[in-house]
């Protein structure tokens, strides 16, 4: 792993080490002011265009296109809004899904399943003990966005979510957020809207590097990839963590994310 990874500068493989925990210190007081931490180089140079090239093949042949329209919520209403509030503004999404199963043995995987990592992700995130999912479409994805295509304004379902950009587009696919927008006890609708609208002055942008592991607290921090311009395609993993092990996804969920169930 050492030559997929910066190990000298992310010390992953000392854990309990002086320097791995100042790493975990640094990442925890990140999440907690702005909602994410970055480790920018996580992957040695050349790794990131190795794992393109490894599933740029699939992307190009194999993966599922997934549009939809959908408000910020993914729901079709809210009981107290009304179906014109503007934080309920329909927006679209594209984006195209390389599964689990379609890269065995690639660099996206092999760093997905390395157990320091894992470790490490626990002890960012004041968890106890995480797990690698078990379902083998879901487990870990690939997504691709191409020219004029987004991931369009939502709320994540999941606390967490950890993703390693591989290949940044030459403009646009910016990670556009906004930290703490609602809480668990006040969803702050009309902040919302004044989001959508673009009225929202703590909103912030960042052009993250190829090669940049990011850790995401995206339950209630607003966030988008900005559409993306020109010929190159903008390439992310996607790691899915659990804090039960052995999570799958139904089949119906299977089919809604990736059109097939197995």
């Amino acid at each position: 792993m050492k030559d997929i990874l910066d190990l000298n500068r992310y010390p992953l493989d000392r854990e309990g080490s002086a320097e791995w925990t100042r790493l975990v210190e640094q990442s925890i007081e990140a999440l907690r002011a702005d909602g994410m931490f970055n480790l920018e180089g996580f992957l040695r140079p050349g790794v990131a265009e190795q794992a393109v090239r490894e599933i740029k093949p699939v992307m190009d042949t194999q993966s599922h296109v997934h549009k939809r329209m959908h408000n910020i919520y993914f729901k079709p209403s809210i009981p107290e809004l009304a179906p014109d509030h503007p934080a309920l503004h329909t927006v679209e999404t594209i984006s195209h899904t390389v599964c689990a199963d379609q890269i065995p043995g690639s660099t996206v995987m092999s760093i997905y399943e390395y157990e320091p990592l894992v470790r490490f992700l626990a002890a960012t995130m004041g968890k106890e003990k995480l797990h690698v999912m078990q379902d083998p479409l879901a487990r870990t994805n690939v997504m691709a966005y191409r020219a004029g295509e987004a991931l369009n304004w939502h709320f994540d379902r999941s606390e967490f979510t950890t993703t390693l950009l591989l290949q940044q587009s030459q403009r646009g696919g910016d990670l556009e957020y906004r930290t703490d927008l609602r809480s668990d006890d006040d969803p702050n609708y009309e902040g919302v809207a004044r989001l959508l609208e673009g009225r929202d002055p703590d909103a912030k942008i960042l052009r993250m590097k190829p090669g940049t592991l990011n850790v995401f607290r995206g339950k209630n921090t607003a966030h988008r990839v900005t559409r993306v311009e020109g010929e190159r395609e903008r390439m992310i993993a996607v790691f899915s963590y659990y804090e039960k092990p052995g999570v799958m996804f139904s089949a119906e969920e299977r089919v809604g994310f990736y059109g097939r169930a197995a």
